[in-house]
């Protein structure tokens, strides 16, 4: 890739000897005579770095850096001026400038610059990019009144410290909730620990949340700090909280009620700032009747209950959570194929006990195995025959009666 520096000075002097250099080092260069000149061509050049003269005619270089900043938040600009003052250069940096420097430029000072301001909007370019994919990854694809009412939750709920327990079968999506969560909050740029409770050994799991000292046990070799203190200023979420063991249940009371973590082994009680999200498959009622879990514990998580929708109770969705997936599984050696109408009715009017999950399973299996470029509902039936069984009237399947709701 050819990077693109965009040159904005009223001296042809500075313009055509900062382009030579520039243009020695294999960079596309443009030039302009001012700052509005240097507006109009930024949306077409979108260079990767300007060189930017302070005093200029018209529009200066400072109000030009503020137009380019609200044009392109992650513009690197580079300000340079033969009158600088320490004063200008504070202001330069405020409104966003990546460095300052000082008319006649030296070479060595100005390569420097410009490797440095480069690398940078590499880094930006590559942060929004994985940020981007991420929020496609854990997007919440659907327009149902049953999906609404959880995002309406979620702007709700999401700008409080208040603990949610999120409630659904399994693949509905519960994890998307919590991060939805997690986004909506003022942590949002801090971290979010996930611990998936039911997948730890039950020996392992009060280490693996509240840390361990060297020594502690057998295979303890060094200090080690928990998910709590990992999670710290930002967002804990306990997945399948319900298979947590009543040991650990009531030292996770003691951490949320005192905000304090002790590590195993340890004596020193560390202060901890986390908020904490739960989730569970399970129905929590009934597992404090049968003694598996501790009633003072949901009282402490379940703040506000948010319960997600199966895939049955959305079918509506079905359309866009299939072009959804086609998107995020072509590629990579799948190849890209289109879901006809029929097809996509086809998985409407079929139960997915998996929920999501098992509909993006689905999805991958008709464009790995699909013949054509286009997939019907006899590929739907041909390569889904004994998965999803049809949807009857009372939205049971074939198989028996779907699982018990739980209580709202």
């Amino acid at each position: 890739m050819k990077y693109r520096v965009l040159i904005v000075d009223d001296e042809p002097g500075i313009r055509q000897a900062l382009k030579q250099v520039l243009e020695y080092e294999k960079l596309q260069v443009k030039v302009t005579a001012s700052g509005g000149e240097a507006l109009t061509l930024y949306a077409d050049f979108h260079p990767h770095l300007v060189f930017l003269d302070v005093k200029m005619a018209g529009l200066d270089g400072l109000d030009t850096l503020t137009r380019i900043r609200k044009l392109d938040p992650g513009a690197q600009v580079v300000m340079i001026s033969g009158h600088g003052t320490i004063a200008t250069a504070v202001e330069a940096t405020q409104r966003g400038a990546f460095d300052f420097l000082e008319k006649p430029l030296d070479t060595d000072r100005l390569l420097v610059t410009v490797r440095n301001a480069l690398a940078h909007a590499d880094l930006v370019n590559e942060n929004t990019r994985l940020r981007q994919a991420n929020e496609r990854r854990f997007l919440m694809v659907g327009d149902s009144p049953a999906l609404e009412q959880v995002r309406q939750l979620i702007a709700k709920v999401g700008p409080t410290p208040a603990r949610v327990l999120i409630t659904g079968e399994n693949g509905t999506g519960k994890e998307l909730v919590a991060r939805g969560l997690h986004e909506a909050s003022p942590r949002r740029d801090r971290p979010f620990v996930e611990v998936n409770c039911a997948a730890i050994p039950s020996e392992l799991i009060e280490s693996e949340l509240f840390g361990h000292m060297k020594g502690s046990f057998t295979g303890a070799v060094a200090d080690r700090a928990g998910k709590f203190e990992q999670a710290d200023g930002g967002t804990l979420f306990l997945d399948e909280v319900g298979d947590m063991s009543l040991s650990v249940q009531a030292k996770l009371l003691r951490v949320l009620q005192e905000g304090m973590v002790t590590r195993i082994g340890g004596s020193k009680a560390i202060q901890v700032d986390v908020r904490v999200l739960a989730a569970t498959n399970k129905d929590l009622d009934e597992e404090i009747a049968a003694g598996r879990f501790r009633e003072d514990l949901l009282y402490r998580l379940n703040v506000v209950p948010i319960e997600v929708p199966t895939l049955g109770e959305r079918p509506e969705d079905i359309p866009a959570l299939v072009a959804h997936f086609v998107d995020q599984l072509s590629g990579g050696g799948v190849p890209r194929r289109r879901f006809s109408v029929d097809a996509i009715k086809e998985l409407q009017n079929r139960s997915w006990p998996g929920n999501v999950r098992e509909l993006r399973n689905a999805v991958e299996r008709a464009l790995i195995l699909g013949s054509g470029k286009i997939i019907g509902p006899e590929d739907i039936v041909q390569l889904l025959p004994n998965g999803t069984a049809p949807k009857s009237r009372d939205n049971r399947s074939s198989d028996g009666p779907s699982p018990k709701r739980r209580k709202r």
